[in-house]
């Protein structure tokens, strides 16, 4: 195996498309803006001149960060995985908390892709690694922020 590091396809061309949009709207509007606030004169004290400069270095350090990611990645299309039910970068995991008997799902992903808010979680964080390995029907512990948790494995796909 590689050590580059891994991202799911839909992963990549997500970055992608934020790309585009940084090397094309995004970047036209901050040159727009930086241009008006020039032409209101004394850049010394032209706030919108340094709020637009400050955020044209912010978009293009974004920009850096995902062309590094995007060249730097092994891009793995987790549909084609045939590993059945044992969990492996990529897998989508349908979970149950045993004690309170809530469901959570999570696809674990690249570091760079991760978004918990849409249940994307990175392969390095501890929860990942507690399920690497794992196969559906299983039951782990995961020692989490407020205390040992117990989780059963509902179901594992890869699509």
């Amino acid at each position: 195996m590689s050590s580059r590091p891994p991202m799911t396809q839909k992963g990549a061309d997500r970055l992608r498309l934020e790309l585009e949009h940084m090397k094309g709207p995004k970047r036209q509007a901050i040159i727009a803006a930086v241009a008006e606030a020039r032409a209101h004169g004394d850049l010394k004290e032209n706030a919108e001149y340094h709020a637009a400069r400050e955020e044209h270095g912010f978009n293009e350090g974004r920009i850096a960060e995902l062309e590094a990611a995007l060249s730097n990645s092994e891009i793995i299309d987790t549909e084609r995985l045939t590993v059945g039910t044992r969990i492996v970068f990529g897998a989508i995991v349908d979970l149950i908390d045993v004690d309170t008997d809530t469901a959570v799902t999570y696809q674990i992903v690249g570091d760079v892709e991760a978004d918990i808010k849409k249940g994307l979680i990175a392969v390095s964080s501890p929860i990942a690694r507690a399920l690497i390995g794992k196969s559906e029907g299983d039951e782990f512990d995961f020692t989490a922020p407020n205390g040992v948790k117990t989780y059963s494995i509902e179901k594992v796909r890869y699509s």
